[in-house]
């Protein structure tokens, strides 16, 4: 089984027993490595709205509404993380609604695990809507942006 099996594995178990803290032990010949672990469900934050430009459908609470009204190419998430509009803080969107794009254009960041993703375009057109928020958590193939 991979490492990455192994984590799914346990992390499925402890949220379905409730567990939110694991601490590791391993001996080596010279000495014992130990790691304490906390995990935390991201939970829903109030955050402060960005500078930029964000359609109706990234602000609507549920998701289920806003996925049927998706209308041309969706941008999905290529993995469980979070999503970021601009390169730094403070720093110019990679994009805004209404922006022509390129295929390979960088239209957001996604980070996992410490590192940032880049989502690239993979198609010319016309961003018509961006349905994720910066410093929203997402998921595995979760739509992100809309072109027309």
């Amino acid at each position: 089984m991979s490492f990455r099996a192994n984590v799914e594995s346990m992390s499925k178990i402890m949220d379905e027993m409730g567990i939110t803290e694991l601490e590791l032990e391993r001996q080596f010949l010279f000495g014992v490595y130990r790691k304490h672990i906390h995990l935390s469900k991201q939970a829903a934050a109030a955050v402060a709205m960005p500078s930029f430009p964000i359609s109706d459908t990234a602000k609507k609470t549920n998701s289920e509404p806003a996925a049927q009204s998706i209308s041309g190419h969706v941008l999905k998430s290529p993995m469980v993380g979070v999503a970021y509009l601009s390169p730094e803080p403070g720093a110019k969107a990679f994009t805004t609604v209404g922006a022509s794009i390129k295929a390979g254009d960088t239209v957001a960041l996604v980070e996992a695990m410490k590192t940032f993703n880049p989502i690239k375009s993979d198609k010319d057109g016309v961003v018509k809507e961006i349905l994720v928020t910066d410093g929203q958590a997402v998921e595995f193939d979760q739509p992100l942006i809309v072109i027309e």
